[in-house]
């Protein structure tokens, strides 16, 4: 069986969902490949959910990091590395299951 690279049939074609595209580069169902076809990805509705997570905005409460500098600078917070130790062994014990 040979696969060429030249085949016209998309492994995409009839998948659900949205468009992705990235930025800068237009539409990703109008872009061209090197041998002149065109390719889309298609997502479905959780895929676009999860993508739309990923901004970061959400990532970094800005509010609590000042509070734990104050808390640091002013020595009001006390780091335990035992306990720190504890909970790093405990999830490693956790992805080894």
């Amino acid at each position: 069986m040979k696969i060429s690279s030249t085949s016209s049939n998309s492994p995409l074609t009839g998948v659900a969902g949205g468009s992705r595209t990235e930025p800068g580069h237009g539409n990703a169902s109008s872009q061209k490949t090197g041998a002149g076809r065109s390719s889309s990805v298609d997502l479905s509705p959780a895929a676009r959910n999860l993508s739309a997570l990923q901004d970061g905005s959400a990532d970094i409460q800005a509010q609590r990091v000042q509070q734990i500098r104050d808390a640091l600078a002013s020595g009001e917070l006390q780091i335990d590395p035992g306990r720190i130790a504890d909970g790093l062994l405990a999830s490693v014990r956790d992805l080894l299951k």
